[in-house]
Formats: C-alpha cells, structure tokens, sequence
C-alpha cells in the first residue's frame, strides 16, 4: 500500500516550511527513525525522521522548495515487499484511478526496488545524521482496504507479533488511524489508547499584503515601479501574524518605572573581576535573574490567560528576545528563579548563538511564562512590546544614562534606566502590575538581594 509523506509541523506555529535537503534518494530502503530530510521552519533549521518503514519510491517536493505547506505530501513510500506495480495508476493526494491522467511514474525503479528484495543495499544521499530530530507524518494512499485488513506500519506489525499483541485491539495513532511503532511501545502500559487529535485548523493568509503586494500599495498610492518588493519569509509571516492577533485580541496597558543602577553596574564590574574564565556577566544576566526573582515572590504576575481560567506557572521561564535575520526569536532561561549568574550567562549565551544559527529546538523557544526585551544596547531610551502570547507580561528595557536625580532634596547625576512592564488586563491587573515593578526596582537598585 503506498504511504505518503507529509511535511510534517514541526512546531505549534508552523503551517509552512522550506525543504532544504533531502538525505535520502528514490529507490532507497528507509527504517523508522531515519533521518530523511531537512526543513527549515519559521524559526530553525531542524531534521525529520520517518515513522515507517519500506522503500521511498518517489520524491515529490524537490529539495530547495519554499513555503510547502503543512501536511502536503512530499514523497511516497512502499511497504517492503511491494512491487512498483502497485502504483499503477495512482494519484498523488489519495487516490488510485486505472484511468487517472496524472500518475506517479515509477518506471526507472523496477530494477532497484528488485535489487532491494534481493538484500541488496542504496546508499543514502548525503550523510546520515543522529542528531536531536522531528518526525516525519504519514498517511495512507487514500483508497478503501477492500479486505478488511488493519491498517498498520509493517515495523508495528512485527513488533506485535514479537510481543504477542493483537492489532485489533490497538487503535492507532498515526494518520487516519494507522498504527506506528509508538502505538506498540505504549501497549504495555496503555491498553486503552486515544487517538492523537487532530490539529486545530490555521490559515497563513494576511489579507491584501500576501500575494498581491504590489496591488495593495497601488491602492494605497505608493506608485509601480518605485520600490523593491521582496517577498515575506516564513518567519517575516508569522510574526506578522501573531503580533497582530495579540495587539487585536488582548486588552493589554503599560506601566513603567526609572531604576537607578550604578550599583548594578558595580557589582557586574566586581562579578566579573571574580568569574571563572570564559564566564563574562552582562546587564542582561542580572535582568533575566531579577525578573525571575520578581515573579516568585509576586506570583500572581506568572500568570497566562485561558479560557477556562488563569493558568499560575510554577517557575519563571524567562523567554529573552534576540534579533536574528529576517526577525525575532525568544529562546527561554528555564527555571531561571534556580539559576544562578553565571549559569544564566553560559545558558543565554548558547541559547542566543544557536538562535542566530537557527538551530534552536522548539521546545527551547515556546512556552515561556514571561518575556524580556532589551534596546538599550541600542540607545533606545524608552518603549513598550507586544505582548508574547499567552504569556501574561513582557518587559521592555532602556538604555542606562546618566540622569539628574534628586536624593534627600539634593540634586545629585545617577545612571538611570527606564522599564516598562506591559500587562495582559485579563491576568495582571494595574495593582498587580505595580507591585511586580516594586520589587523587581528594588532588586535592581540593591543587586546584593539577588544573591539571597
């Protein structure tokens, strides 16, 4: 039964990608958990294995595609044992037709798909990696099982059988209820299992701006020919799209609020002084620490709309925005309330080097409880962020300038930095709001606290 390659969603927000390479070629074996490609989604450079197991009869999507759509199927795959005959007449998308116009031709492969039944062995394109990977979907060609057989991964059905499981007792995870080798692993210890759920629908369209550029700034009066309109990359789209259903869909207010931070700027010099080598302390350590410190001992602003109820977070995953090419990216400082300055200096490090590479993993860069963005390296003296969906707040920082301040009634210079804390109204409320800057304030002007 031919099997279908989809491009799989690599992460919660993805619903394109790029196909950049492929590992494998047209005639080779493949076995579940092969490194088959590599895919470039709107935040990293990520690799995706297979499923299931048998003989990539074709290639559809080329490598060096752009914007593939998530779920199109990008290659076909055959059972062991099947013959190329199988694909007579068959239709990319799910169906088989004797009559159907547009077929896959699998001609050239009969005498390498005989040489594979044989034992004999195609080596791969490129070179196969190891590497931390993303599965590959799969679904069924389409048409009806007129025999009534269960539909199952040819690598699932040994391992029942090895293990003594009855298939028709296990209801299968994979597309269109096909049962994979995951469902097998689970059997043991979850007889009663429960279908993936489906993923919620999503759309890419942004209205006149996606493909009809050049007409939308006509009609706007910007006149043809006077421009240079370079088309949106994945990531560019995306975050298009959810900063503007964040700044649409949530009520959300700033506050803001002057530190003074020569001790700051003190310690960090002293820090330094102290560190180990190759451990260098920056503003931005010290903030992702107070930040942290400041949401555990106001708990109630580590919090995240639902819409069945406020969801309080048991740590402070700090998400810090770092610029890359083409946009923006929001690697996390996990548990950074237990995480001392150097740590959070080596790990932020690591985090903003991979992220400029585009070879973070998704789980390093979503689910944060918090967010922080820092201009002041740019001399930027003041602004307010976009809230980071779902995450309740996101802290916008300053540069640090010599400012007059008035102490004890005196006129006295001190370097001060602005911050502003924009809130989602429907968690963190003014109140709330105040307090959090309070004592993040109060870490920042007294560094010392950090240290308790």
């Amino acid at each position: 039964m031919p099997i279908e390659i989809l491009m799989p969603a690599l992460s919660p927000t993805m619903e394109e990608g790029n196909l950049t390479k492929w590992l494998v070629a047209e005639g080779d074996e493949v076995s579940s958990g092969d490194v088959l490609a590599e895919i470039e989604t709107d935040k990293a450079t990520m690799e995706i294995e297979a499923v299931e197991e048998g003989v990539l009869v074709k290639i559809l999507v080329a490598e060096g595609s752009t914007e593939v759509k998530v779920n199109a199927p990008i290659a076909v795959l055959l059972e062991d044992g099947e013959d190329a005959s199988v694909m007579d007449g068959y239709v990319v998308g799910g169906s088989v037709s004797p009559d159907a116009p547009e077929t896959v031709d699998t001609s050239e492969l009969d005498s390498r798909l005989r040489g594979n039944e044989r034992g004999e062995s195609n080596e791969y394109v490129g070179e196969k990696t190891k590497t931390s990977s993303q599965s590959a979907h799969t679904r069924d060609g389409g048409y009806p099982d007129k025999s009534g057989r269960i539909k199952a991964s040819p690598l699932a059905k040994r391992m029942a059988k090895e293990r003594g499981l009855d298939l028709a007792a296990i209801t299968g995870s994979g597309p269109y209820g096909r049962i994979i080798k995951v469902d097998i692993e689970n059997a043991k210890i979850q007889p009663a299992q429960v279908p993936a759920p489906a993923p919620e629908a999503t759309t890419t369209e942004l209205g006149p701006l996606r493909g009809g550029g050049a007409d939308y700034l006509e009609k706007m009066g910007v006149p043809v020919g006077s421009y240079d309109l370079e088309p949106l990359d994945g990531m560019r789209r995306i975050i298009a799209k959810r900063l503007t259903e964040s700044t649409r869909d949530v009520p959300h207010f700033p506050l803001n609020i002057d530190c003074e931070i020569d001790a700051l700027l003190a310690m960090r010099k002293e820090l330094n002084t102290q560190a180990p080598e190759g451990i260098k302390i920056s503003v931005n350590d010290m903030l992702i620490r107070a930040c942290a410190i400041a949401l555990k001992q106001v708990p109630d602003a580590n919090a995240s709309y639902t819409p069945d109820g406020i969801a309080y977070h048991h740590h402070a995953d700090v998400a810090v925005a770092v610029a890359i090419d083409g946009g923006l990216i929001t690697p996390i400082v996990r548990e950074a309330e237990n995480k001392g300055l150097a740590l959070i200096s080596t790990e932020m490090k690591d985090l903003a080097g991979r992220a400029r590479d585009r070879k973070l993993k998704p789980q390093e860069y979503q689910g944060g409880t918090f967010s922080l963005s820092n201009l002041g390296m740019m001399g930027i003296k003041s602004f307010s962020s976009i809230l980071n969906q779902p995450q309740g707040t996101i802290l916008s920082v300053g540069a640090g300038a010599p400012r007059p301040v008035v102490r004890d009634g005196e006129l006295a210079i001190a370097t001060v930095m602005t911050v502003t804390l924009t809130c989602d109204h429907r968690v963190v409320d003014g109140a709330i709001g105040a307090s959090w800057l309070a004592v993040f304030k109060r870490l920042i002007e007294k560094p010392v606290t950090m240290m308790l």
